[in-house]
């Protein structure tokens, strides 16, 4: 289970990270990232030892015993069905979600919790600012392959505002490098993708490619990580971000969050939207764009 090993780690981070990700650590809720852990370990106790049944119809109680402030247990079944959610019981029946910028959530939540779960990041609205879409940060369990439970915490001082305009731009400059690299081949893409002073890259704006073990192929502004797998590396919230730019690529083509490196913005930590593509089933490639960066990629 990989949450006793971010419960470890996480004062760790809040003392060494710098202050511009620190920023992105911060919550305005009384909840902490081990205390959403805590609770989440708690849902999937109280499953094992109450059946299905049971424990899905505390969890679907807006008044029950996993509804504490701003906290509440959501679960779906791995079809991509919702089975509770007692905050927005109508989601309850439905299958699939996709967020505000159009990111699949039920896709990655699925993704992260056949790993056995995780930290994943969406955009939804805070029911404490008025309905207001916000990042939250989920923490996912998988129960017994049966069935999934979640739960998070928002990040509302991070801004998750991307334009239509500049998402639509992003699928279209990763289909072009998309093009490029399937007429052009493999090893002359990489070179041009890897140039500083390439088509692709300018303004902070870049293409990036690994293949399916993690391996870094392509990455302009950190030539020093080209080369190296990077399938475990975390974002400042402990996001295995590699993995899950892995998981959605898998699917073909799709879009996530994590807090990455701005190279228009001095290298500072920023959320990024990123937009991957599959290649040829060994290697993938994608860009991403920054939150309040003004379309910068």
């Amino acid at each position: 289970m990989r949450f006793a090993e971010l419960a470890r780690m996480a004062a760790l981070i809040l003392l060494t990270v710098s202050a511009a990700t620190t920023s992105c650590l911060a919550s305005d809720q009384s909840a902490s990232a081990n205390e959403v852990m805590a609770f989440l370990n708690e849902a999937v106790a109280y499953v094992n030892d109450n059946g299905v049944e049971k424990a899905l119809e505390e969890f679907n109680n807006p008044n029950g015993s996993f509804v504490r402030k701003d906290l509440y247990i959501f679960a779906y079944d791995f079809n991509g069905t919702c089975i509770a959610h007692p905050i927005n019981p109508s989601l309850v029946g439905q299958s699939g979600l996709s967020d505000v910028n159009g990111v699949d959530v039920v896709g990655r939540e699925i993704a992260l919790a056949k790993r056995g779960g995780g930290t994943m990041y969406i955009v939804f609205p805070n029911p404490a600012h008025d309905g207001k879409e916000e990042l939250k940060q989920l923490y996912i369990e998988n129960v017994n392959d049966s069935l999934y439970l979640g739960s998070g915490l928002y990040l509302s001082n991070i801004s998750a505002s991307f334009d239509q305009e500049d998402r639509d731009e992003l699928a279209s400059y990763v289909d072009e490098a998309l093009h490029f690299a399937r007429e052009i081949g493999k090893e002359k893409a990489l070179e041009v993708f890897n140039d500083p002073e390439g088509n692709f890259t300018g303004d902070g704006r870049y293409i990036f490619a690994y293949d399916y073990e993690g391996k870094s192929l392509a990455l302009p502004y950190q030539p020093e990580l080209v080369g190296i797998n990077r399938i475990d590396v975390q974002d400042p919230n402990e996001v295995y971000f590699i993995q899950q730019v892995i998981d959605v690529a898998r699917m073909g083509n799709g879009s996530l969050y994590y807090i990455y490196p701005d190279p228009s913005k001095n290298m500072t930590q920023m959320l990024k939207l990123s937009y991957v593509a599959n290649v040829d089933d060994t290697w993938f490639l994608g860009s991403g764009i920054y939150a309040n960066a003004e379309g910068a990629r």
